[in-house]
């Protein structure tokens, strides 16, 4: 993990401030940017966003489908939790605490918006820096590389009808020409373009030249998201110094949706009898988000002084320092997950024999 990927938090405060900054200093400047739209698209967004996602997809090997059936059980485990539990867990969590207990201290007026912000949030698996935290805690490469691959493969099919049922059960009015455009433009052109881009590259200069590509794309990727936050919280900043408990109250259900997530599918893959080098991955992967996807489909949903776009940034903000905790108990907690594999071990182990003659 490079120094200025562990320091993510840091940045991600300082263009809260920067951009909120900005916001007060150049409001027509902002203005002008957000008014630069094609059937719903901000055009400077996308261009960032593109920069943001296709790096991160450049790594993926779809060809890893292949290896899917070599941790099953793990697959199994992280797919149930990403699908079937991590949205409509983190829906209700957005209802109890933004919608109910947390009301009377949010704007009225965006209560629906952060809950939706939440929703998407929580709708798009984490494909990038999933690398990161299997590597931190040991995780069996090719299992994260054929998961990570299978979700992005469900992704481009699953994420907008997910999106737009939680977002339905909320009663937020869906604007499915916008979900489906953002599906279109966010996933599956990114994914192709990547491809075709990793094709070519391994094809003219090997693994070598990819790993030179992707030591350029690196910078640039988090580079775009700083800027893209700028943008942002230069919309948001008047919001937040009206509100700046906002923020931390978001914060809530994202931090209780991760380490549930995450526990839940560390525990199933010790039930299913999976290993620790397959637990660990699949409990970071079930736990994380896709973030760049979901700020960028907030924006493109509710605009830029949206509820749900903020919404979607909070993850950003806590997203390195949560995740780091989680390899943090992933790793101090291998002794204990692997204890019912060494006491089986020792119970199969032929007793020994005693030293007495004749016995």
């Amino acid at each position: 993990m490079s120094t200025f990927e562990r320091y993510l938090t840091l940045w991600v405060a300082l263009c809260i401030v920067v951009g909120i900054g900005l916001g007060h200093v150049m409001p027509g400047v902002f203005h002008a940017i957000g008014a630069a739209e094609i059937a719903k698209v901000n055009l400077p967004v996308a261009a960032l966003i593109w920069l943001m996602i296709i790096p991160m997809l450049v790594k993926i090997d779809f060809a890893a489908l292949t290896r899917v059936r070599e941790h099953w059980r793990g697959i199994g485990v992280t797919l149930f939790i990403n699908w079937a539990v991590k949205p409509f867990s983190m829906a209700a969590l957005a209802w109890l605490f933004v919608g109910w207990l947390f009301r009377s201290y949010l704007p009225a007026d965006q209560i629906n918006s952060y809950i939706a912000g939440l929703i998407i949030l929580a709708a798009a698996p984490c494909t990038a820096m999933v690398f990161v935290w299997s590597n931190l805690t040991k995780g069996e490469p090719h299992f994260t590389l054929s998961q990570v691959a299978l979700n992005d493969t469900i992704m481009v099919f699953a994420f907008a009808p997910i999106v737009g049922l939680l977002l339905g059960l909320s009663a937020i009015t869906v604007p499915w020409d916008t979900l489906v455009l953002s599906v279109v433009l966010y996933i599956v052109v990114p994914v192709l373009i990547a491809q075709l881009l990793r094709r070519q590259v391994l094809a003219s200069g090997g693994d070598a030249g990819l790993q030179r590509l992707l030591g350029v794309f690196q910078p640039l990727s988090l580079a775009a998201l700083l800027a893209t936050l700028v943008l942002l919280f230069g919309f948001q900043g008047e919001q937040i110094i009206r509100q700046p408990l906002v923020i931390a109250l978001l914060a809530v259900p994202i931090l209780i949706q991760v380490y549930f997530n995450a526990g839940l599918a560390y525990l199933l893959n010790r039930f299913a009898g999976e290993q620790h080098c397959v637990a660990g991955p699949s409990a970071l992967i079930a736990a994380s988000n896709f973030f760049e996807l979901a700020v960028a489909a907030a924006i493109s949903l509710f605009g830029f002084e949206s509820g749900a776009a903020l919404a979607t940034v909070v993850g950003v903000l806590i997203e390195v320092p949560v995740m780091l905790t989680v390899v943090w108990i992933v790793n101090r907690s291998r002794g204990w997950y692997d204890a019912p594999t060494a006491a089986a071990h020792r119970a199969t182990e032929p007793a020994p024999r005693s030293g007495m003659p004749g016995a």
